[in-house]
């Protein structure tokens, strides 16, 4: 199976090949590298990575601000289990 992180990485370099790389704290909001357009997109790609829906009253802006942060929320709590 395709490291979910990095289908993450592929999906932001995807929609910002300017950015080159995406480092693990890279302010993903306030660099826009996912704006507003992209967003719904981006959980549709997160709820297929992690096999489970996402209920937009139980997230955090913060949840999806850096690679670490994602990782933390979506995909570690999961192998945890």
């Amino acid at each position: 199976m395709t490291d979910p992180l990095q289908a993450v990485r592929e999906f932001i370099l995807g929609r910002n090949p300017k950015l080159g790389q995406v480092p693990d704290e890279l302010d993903l909001i306030d660099s826009r590298a996912i704006n507003s357009l992209a967003f719904v997109e981006f959980i549709f790609l997160l709820e297929e990575l992690t096999g489970e829906p996402i209920d937009p009253e139980d997230v955090d802006l913060d949840d999806f601000r850096t690679l670490n942060a994602i990782e933390a929320r979506f995909f570690k709590r999961k192998a945890a289990r």
